[in-house]
């Protein structure tokens, strides 16, 4: 990755999207600082149609797509130039051999990333209409490419890639389709923050979102860490990180979004209660261990002893209750969730993700009596609770 001057970079990505043979798909999004684009989001793409393959352009603003096909030769060129002349932030261009990446800095230069395609690109693109193949394997494509430059920041195990895509389809499952003009972002807990920096860029790249994402951790060397590879990738003035507690930190914005990923025991349960009270539109939380309730179920007794006798049935029965009781009281405070597999097991016994949207939807009796009913049949009281209650 280096930085090269705007305007040769540009030009660059104008062969490339004026390449019948070669495009696969590109995508412009974001924007640069002090500028707005007129579109949100643009994705090129070369089409087979029955009058021959034309170049197909779908732009966003942010409430609607706009779908043109234009003819290759002179149409196509004054489409891509009025689009390259857009002050987006991001090009992401594949090619039947290439993906290229530019991101335009704050200083208005380009920093360019230049890989080989991955093998599946290059079939999508050698059929030479690659956009319906594109189309038909959309569903198992990497949501960000191996190749991607944040790998080569947060490191590229095929284990990590794996979590990266799992992660970000349960996000773009939970997110809607059409995303507010500007999406502000929190990670709660976010550690080593390699799952923050991968949804910044799925965002922010390929659902041309205008992203503003914060990551909080207790550690300051975390903090330190994470600045400095939000400065080497170009996302400093987007991407920061501040060291405290998940129960204490200020955010100068309500966020939009809440992440809380493997935050440990009771730190899951202060990320849900801030979203809550916060009333974030969005939360995706991928709890670790659960040692509260275990600790309540430890003198459970009558027709339950036998289920909370031994310490790993009672732990592994603990992590159930907890995680269901979280998703009720969610419910209560105006929320949809879904509790669905976050990677396959095999790569972590810890794979289960709540995911909430926000409705604001009145709370039924039906609700409040299934929460009531499951915490007094139990004898327990959900930390989760507690901080609701608190305030």
């Amino acid at each position: 990755m280096g930085m090269e001057p705007l305007d040769e970079a540009l030009t660059e990505v104008r062969g490339l999207l004026l390449d019948g043979e070669r495009l696969v798909r590109a995508v412009g999004a974001g924007r640069r600082r002090g500028q707005r684009p007129g579109v949100v989001r643009a994705e090129v793409r070369p089409v087979a149609l029955k009058g021959g393959t034309r170049l197909q352009i779908v732009t966003s603003d942010g409430a609607r797509p706009y779908t043109r096909n234009v003819a290759l030769g002179a149409e196509a060129a004054t489409a891509v130039d009025a689009l390259l002349a857009e002050p987006f932030g991001n090009w992401h261009v594949e090619t039947s051999d290439a993906t290229v990446q530019l991101r335009v800095t704050k200083s208005g230069a380009a920093q360019v990333h230049r890989a080989a395609s991955t093998p599946r690109a290059a079939e999508t693109g050698a059929a030479g209409t690659g956009a319906v193949g594109t189309q038909h394997d959309r569903a198992s494509e990497h949501l960000l490419d191996p190749g991607d430059p944040v790998f080569e920041a947060i490191g590229g195990s095929a284990a990590k890639r794996r979590q990266v895509d799992a992660f970000l389809r349960a996000l773009d499952a939970t997110l809607p389709v059409h995303l507010p003009e500007k999406l502000r972002v929190v990670d709660l807990g976010c550690g080593n923050a390699y799952l923050t920096f991968a949804a910044y860029r799925y965002l922010t790249d390929r659902r041309g979102a205008d992203v503003e994402l914060v990551g909080v951790d207790v550690r300051e060397d975390q903090r330190l860490r994470n600045t400095g590879l939000a400065e080497r990738l170009g996302w400093g003035d987007r991407v920061r990180f501040v060291a405290g507690t998940i129960a204490r930190v200020h955010l100068d914005e309500r966020p939009d979004v809440v992440l809380a990923l493997h935050a440990c025991d009771t730190a899951t349960d202060e990320a849900l209660a801030r979203a809550v009270r916060w009333g974030a539109g969005w939360v995706l939380a991928a709890p670790c261990c659960h040692h509260d309730v275990a600790r309540q179920l430890k003198g459970a007794t009558g027709p339950y002893d036998a289920l909370t006798r031994h310490a790993i049935l009672r732990e592994r029965f603990a992590d159930v209750l907890t995680d269901s009781l979280r998703a009720a009281l969610l419910r209560l405070h105006g929320y949809r969730v879904e509790v669905v597999e976050f990677v396959e097991s095999r790569h972590t016994p810890r794979n289960l993700l709540l995911r909430a949207r926000r409705t604001g939807a009145p709370v039924t009796e039906d609700q409040r009596a299934e929460y009531s009913g499951l915490a007094g049949a139990w004898g327990v009281t959900p930390h989760l609770e507690r901080l609701i209650q608190r305030g």
